[in-house]
């Protein structure tokens, strides 16, 4: 079966590569060594994930960035605006087939030629030009808390919400990048009331379906899979919304829809 999720990638490439990366996304691109992965993400000035992806170092000079949701070439307009006099070229790939490869060390990175392999421990992600993609890298990556973001999404919710800081993808010790202030007052002050969570449905539900209680938005639908006649989803959900969750309690939505919490993660 086709992947849902074609690989939306692009390059970073040129001498100053690494500092342009290191300014612009929420990780700590600078302790990132060739051949090993990161996940990072892309802040807007008020805090708010633009884009969230896995960065490949390839070379001393060279990123690969795979985007979780989110089109590659719009990201890349948007970068160059700040390239200025910096030496480096940020390019938009045509998009790629993105399959599950064989289980490889988590954050590391192959290149054989044809493929790329993103290494995610139980498996890995294979970013190539030709062949069939498949699905099967989802159900893991979801029950590991790894989100996608999906369109309807983007510019909406702020790190902790996603568990950023818990991937990485958002560091408090290192230089100014956009958001960065808000990512900090949120780590050292709190006052979040979002956070993700893993569950199960009664109902299918699609990527970026708000959850309604008493109507009120009180959360939203990362992802969602049908497995063994089981609807596993990531969600964002309202903190007191959650805590009516604890102790295998069922929450109903004003849908109708049920949900029993897995597990769940912090900021």
């Amino acid at each position: 079966m086709p992947t849902h999720h074609p690989a939306e990638t692009l390059l970073i490439e040129g001498p100053d590569a690494a500092a342009f990366a290191h300014a612009q996304f929420g990780s700590a691109v600078n302790s990132l060594a060739a051949g090993h992965w990161q996940f990072s993400a892309w802040l807007d000035p008020q805090g708010r994930v633009r884009v969230l992806f896995h960065l490949a170092r390839l070379a001393d000079d060279r990123y690969l960035l795979l985007l979780r949701g989110g089109v590659a070439a719009s990201m890349a307009d948007v970068l160059r605006r700040f390239v200025f006099r910096s030496s480096v070229d940020v390019t938009a790939l045509p998009p790629r087939i993105l399959a599950t490869g064989p289980a490889k060390p988590l954050h590391s990175v192959t290149d054989d030629g044809e493929s790329i392999s993103l290494g995610c421990d139980t498996h890995s992600l294979r970013i190539s030009a030709t062949g069939t993609g498949d699905d099967a890298w989802r159900l893991p990556q979801l029950q590991a808390g790894w989100p996608w973001l999906p369109a309807q999404l983007q510019d909406q919710l702020l790190p902790p919400a996603l568990s950023l800081h818990r991937l990485h993808a958002v560091a408090i010790d290192k230089g100014c990048y956009p958001g960065q202030e808000i990512v900090a007052r949120l780590h050292f002050r709190g006052g979040h009331k979002r956070h993700l969570h893993r569950v199960r449905l009664s109902q299918a539900m699609d990527a970026g379906d708000v959850l309604r209680s008493e109507g009120r938005d009180v959360g939203c639908v990362l992802d969602a899979i049908v497995a063994d006649d089981v609807i596993e989803a990531l969600v964002v959900l309202n903190d007191d919304i959650a805590a009516h969750a604890g102790d295998g309690h069922t929450l109903v939505f004003d849908d109708g829809t049920t949900l029993q919490l897995v597990a769940s993660w912090p900021a």
